[in-house]
């Protein structure tokens, strides 16, 4: 994990280095390992390192290879050996890097990640991403083309955020630091705040909630020159084929092999923690994880964190997951979330976050177990997200069978279904086949508490009906898998782990979401492999108790939320003072009281108010004072500010 940052002033005028120093400072806590500037006259990078790896432990940033191409990045690059043999037989050499020292006397020659990234690109220029396998988020200066060009890996777990405003472009993968530039205003938009009213989540993956400030959508790259700009998507998920084996081993050995590959390229540490709940996800990637880990080293450490409920709610998480953990051999730690409210006040950070969307009712528990976490490591792990692309609703698999008239296909997996299962088919499925093919039209709901002028001023009501009507069919054999892929409430989750929301040195790495093995999970027949995720308890038997194995999916066995509302413990949300600013977007006599509330949905809906307001108050200003000075942009400038580099445990 890493803070980059960038400024490129496309009428030539020097960068200001005060400015852009005062934007590193500001990442310092994703980086307190070292804090580095390159200025050469009207372009200037920064970068604040997290040492997550053994290759990184000798890496520096911004990096050059040649004097004429930079870079700055936020990488993790996964199949490290497949790319390096590619490369060296794209490049006809082998890879020659600088001699470093490893601090022991002796030299690296092993490429570290941002290496890769420029080797990568003097390869293949901006075809470099269609080689790029990890999380990443970079930009690369090219001197000899005077261009910028920038990517975010194929599903956005690591965050790019830009601003062009006049001839200033600047970019970040921490959204306050893009505002830290005086160019950029703190002007929001109307349509992004509609949303969070509306939705709970921006519908439009390219903006933010400030109309300067753009996001990069996953899976895109962007070119910038004095002449254009350009974005295109460089990934899409494969919608065509299917793997075929002989045997049905097969697809299990396969499996193995790659989710063992995912977890083994998130690790590369020997100190990890496991955000483990007592279900089959997230105690599979701990379980794999111990293989690789203790495989030959008796020195490495893993430890399980969960959020349990005690009291509040009927919760079996912390029985399954002390299974897990016992079986594993590993400690585990509780975060127990009984005591915790709703917009929890004894910890005001937790609500401080860059947009409303970010500030989930429920946060403090979850915060709070990535604190735990960070205090244990740099590196955790998720178990997120094994039930979009293993867990296919057998009902929306049925009714595409029959939309496309495959009645073959259909007989014969609905008799497995019934074989394997002893059950029908779910209720469900008469429902989602009048859905599919448009009987069934989605009930529509707006809030009264919405302001009507600011409504109508941005066609809230339209844009209700466009993000709620049933999408097109994505894919034959996988809707479930590909609507969730391509939601727009799918890839913003993952900014709650970023530490541009959590402001801790922890790199989240989500080992099942790795393109590898999404493409593989998307190709397999999804029955039986990936209903109820049986190609995941195939594979894991031996390895897990039987109980976490067999254990059936579920939700909650209760609502906290509704709870805390019956304990009467949402008084201070019910009274907050509202800003000015609010009455913009919210009817002020119109906005109900949560005591008493007995309906989630409304329940959710209704707290909306207090979070933008919560939001408005600490939001603007950002209350960093910027004194706006100029550099003389004179040659090139590196400004480096290191501190002691320590060794990754």
């Amino acid at each position: 994990m890493s803070g980059i940052v960038g400024i490129i002033n496309l009428d030539g005028a020097p960068i200001n280095r005060d400015l852009l120093g005062q934007m590193i400072d500001f990442m310092a806590y994703r980086g307190p390992d070292a804090q580095e500037i390159w200025i050469d006259g009207n372009v200037g990078f920064g970068h604040t390192m997290l040492r997550t790896t053994w290759e990184a432990e000798t890496e520096t940033q911004p990096l050059t290879l040649d004097g004429k191409v930079w870079l700055t990045a936020d990488a993790r690059i996964d199949g490290r050996v497949e790319l390096i043999a590619e490369l060296e037989g794209k490049l006809r050499r082998r890879l020659q890097i600088p001699s470093r020292s490893n601090g022991d006397g002796s030299d690296s020659k092993v490429p570290n990640d941002a290496e890769l990234v420029l080797f990568a690109y003097e390869a293949w220029g901006e075809n470099c991403v269609k080689h790029l396998i990890g999380d990443f988020a970079f930009a690369i200066w090219d001197a000899r083309e005077r261009r910028l060009f920038c990517a975010r890996d194929h599903f956005g777990v690591k965050q790019f955020y830009y601003a062009h405003v006049g001839s200033t472009f600047v970019f970040s993968n921490t959204l306050n630091c893009v505002r830290l530039h005086p160019a950029v205003s703190d002007e929001l938009d109307e349509v992004v705040i509609g949303d969070y009213l509306l939705f709970g989540l921006n519908q439009d993956l390219s903006s933010t909630t400030f109309r300067d400030i753009r996001r990069l959508p996953q899976a895109s790259q962007l070119t910038v020159s004095t002449k254009s700009k350009t974005t295109q998507r460089f990934w899409t998920a494969p919608t065509n084929g299917q793997i075929q084996f002989p045997n049905s081993g097969d697809y299990i050995e396969r499996f193995k092999e790659l989710f063992s590959g995912a977890v083994g390229d998130r690790l590369r540490t020997n100190k990890v923690s496991v955000s483990m709940s007592g279900g089959l996800d997230s105690t599979s990637v701990a379980a794999v994880a111990h293989d690789s880990l203790f495989h030959g080293s008796a020195h490495s450490e893993l430890r399980g964190y969960v959020v349990v409920y005690d009291r509040l709610i009927p919760d079996e998480e912390r029985r399954y997951s002390a299974l897990a953990a016992a079986a594993l051999q590993i400690p585990i730690s509780y975060i127990t979330a009984d005591d915790y409210s709703l917009y929890e006040e004894r910890t005001p950070r937790e609500l401080e976050q860059p947009e409303p969307f970010l500030m989930n009712p429920t946060a403090a528990q979850f915060n709070e177990l990535l604190r735990s976490m960070a205090e244990h490591s740099r590196v955790a792990l998720s178990g997120w997200d094994g039930d979009a692309f293993m867990n296919e609703p057998p009902n929306s698999h049925f009714a595409e069978l029959a939309r496309g008239l495959k009645i073959r296909k259909l007989v014969a997996d609905m008799g497995w279904f019934i074989w394997s299962r002893r059950q029908l088919p779910p209720i469900g499925f008469r429902t989602r086949l009048k859905r599919l093919i448009g009987t069934y039209p989605l009930k529509a709901f707006c809030p009264d508490w919405i302001d009507e002028s600011f409504s109508k001023r941005v066609n809230l009501p339209e844009r209700w009906k466009q993000f709620t009507s049933e999408p097109a069919r994505a894919h034959p054999t996988r809707p479930y898998a590909f609507r969730v892929l391509n939601s727009t409430s799918w890839a913003p989750l993952f900014e709650q782990y970023d530490a541009g929301a959590s402001r801790l040195a922890l790199e989240m790495r989500h080992p099942m979401i790795d393109v590898r093995l999404v493409e593989y999970l998307l190709s397999v027949p999804a029955i039986p492999w990936c209903v109820n995720k049986e190609i995941l308890r195939v594979a894991m038997a031996g390895k897990l108790p039987k109980a976490v194995l067999n254990r059936p999916k579920s939700p909650l066995a209760g609502n906290p939320a509704l709870c805390l509302v019956e304990e009467s413990r949402v008084k201070f949300v019910d009274n907050f003072a509202p800003v000015p600013s609010l009455a913009k977007f919210v009817n002020l006599t119109a906005c109900p009281r949560l005591a008493g509330e007995q309906n989630s949905d409304r329940l959710w809906i209704n707290l909306r108010p207090f979070g933008l307001n919560y939001w408005l108050l600490h939001s603007l200003p950002i209350g960093v004072a910027i004194e706006k000075k100029t550099g003389d942009g004179h040659g090139t400038e590196i400004r480096s500010n290191r501190t002691e580099q320590t060794r990754v445990r």
